[in-house]
């Protein structure tokens, strides 16, 4: 049976997931779509309707919100931050969600499209969730708990903190962002708006996890120019720029080097995008790594492979442009060890076994730290994110909220 808590935070992300939040990599505009601020919109409506007056959408879609402080005692302020748009790696439209209740290990068949099963033997940590109420989606589209689980969850809290006078905290401020899922969520961001002294966000993990070491990450493109000729009088003139691509991605090394086949601790480069023509010929990298100066080896690797390329295609030539995208928060948070420590006793008190843990990826907490509000990352229980067997176990969510019910209580007590 599930509590009453968990019945109000599976009917939120319930809701919250059928809004189309979808962000879109190649927008230039801020959000990167607009329909994220449709659930953003929502949001507020209902942090007003919970009692939280000042809540607000900002021009550039972000949330912000303030659950006041009930103590006499000045304690650090602290932000708990989730985001609201869904990858575009899998379609975010139309999601109709699925609450499997009880769940007993057996297969998951999502009823719009028979072929998509989500199995424990496929997906372990459902083998730790028996008993368990799980919420999928329903086979055509990803379920969008990354993060709107994460965004149910901090919901859930300010509500049962505005509903509990008992228990005592300081002032604790919410914020909800756009444009995560693209790499921007806190491009836009006025931090004095936020006014925050520490944070955490809520996205993704197994229970228990911890998260404060992110990758490190650059974006890296590389381009190669050919030179272009009438194709019935190019012999010895053309140099196809198409060609010249295709035999650099030939060369890049087939393991150890990209995302299927590393883990753990290892980095990777990521070719995730192309374009060709005859004269112009480019791919995107993701280049990741947990320690920030690896980013230049690999990048190095990159460009002599590119060097060793040209040999074989006289005329032609290759340029690269690298952007710093976001950095490891671990080079932040070992200043603010208390962050971390405050955080696994809280999970120790809600009945949650800590487990600190790497994150293969970003939060907006990794930039959030190098913003000024170090950040690591809590629990959700949301897994198989960006894909069509995504799902998520309502008792994670539910001990997430208590966690952080535990955690405001902990700064409060040491404040």
């Amino acid at each position: 049976m599930m509590t009453e808590k968990a019945k109000k935070v599976a009917d939120r992300l319930m809701r919250y997931v059928q809004v189309d939040t979808q962000s879109d990599p190649y927008s230039d505009t801020f959000p990167s779509t607009e329909k994220q601020k449709n659930l953003s919109l929502l949001l507020v409506d209902e942090l007003k309707s919970i009692g939280i007056t000042d809540a607000y959408m900002d021009e550039w879609g972000y949330v912000f919100g303030t659950v006041p402080s009930n103590t006499d005692k000045k304690i650090e302020t602290i932000c708990f931050c989730s985001h609201v748009d869904t990858a575009p790696d899998c379609s975010g439209a139309n999601v109709k969600p699925i609450l499997h209740q009880n769940y007993q290990g057996e297969d998951i068949t999502l009823p719009d499209d028979t072929t998509q099963v989500i199995t424990a033997k496929q997906h372990s940590y459902l083998t730790e969730r028996i008993g368990d109420d799980i919420i999928t989606a329903s086979g055509s589209t990803l379920l969008g708990a990354d993060d709107k689980a994460g965004v149910a969850i901090i919901m859930q809290l300010a509500e049962e903190l505005i509903q509990n006078p008992s228990v005592k905290h300081g002032d604790i401020r919410i914020l909800f962002t756009p444009d995560e899922e693209v790499g921007r969520g806190v491009d836009k961001l006025d931090m004095t708006k936020l006014n925050a002294d520490v944070g955490y966000t809520l996205d993704g993990g197994t229970r228990g996890s911890l998260e404060g070491d992110t990758f490190s990450a650059n974006a890296m493109t590389v381009t190669f120019h050919g030179i272009s000729a009438h194709p019935g009088y190019a012999k010895g003139k053309m140099v196809n720029a198409v060609k010249v691509l295709s035999h650099f991605i030939e060369t890049l090394p087939p393991i150890g080097f990209s995302p299927e086949t590393t883990s753990g601790a290892e980095g990777f480069v990521h070719p995730y995008n192309l374009k060709g023509q005859l004269e112009v010929a480019s791919v995107d990298f993701l280049i990741r790594d947990f320690t920030t100066a690896n980013l230049e080896k690999h990048q190095q690797v990159l460009i002599d492979l590119a060097e060793k390329t040209l040999a074989h295609y006289p005329g032609a030539r290759y340029e690269v442009a690298v952007k710093e995208q976001y950095r490891n928060m671990r080079e932040m948070l070992d200043e603010f060890s208390h962050i971390e420590a405050n955080a696994v006793e809280a999970m120790k008190r809600a009945g949650v076994e800590p487990k600190q843990d790497l994150v293969r990826g970003g939060t907006d907490g990794s930039r959030l730290s190098f913003m000024g509000l170090p950040c690591p990352n809590i629990f959700t229980g949301e897994m198989a994110i960006h894909s069509k067997h995504e799902y998520v176990s309502v008792q994670d969510m539910e001990a997430a909220i208590d966690t952080c019910i535990e955690l405001v209580q902990v700064y409060e007590e040491k404040g």
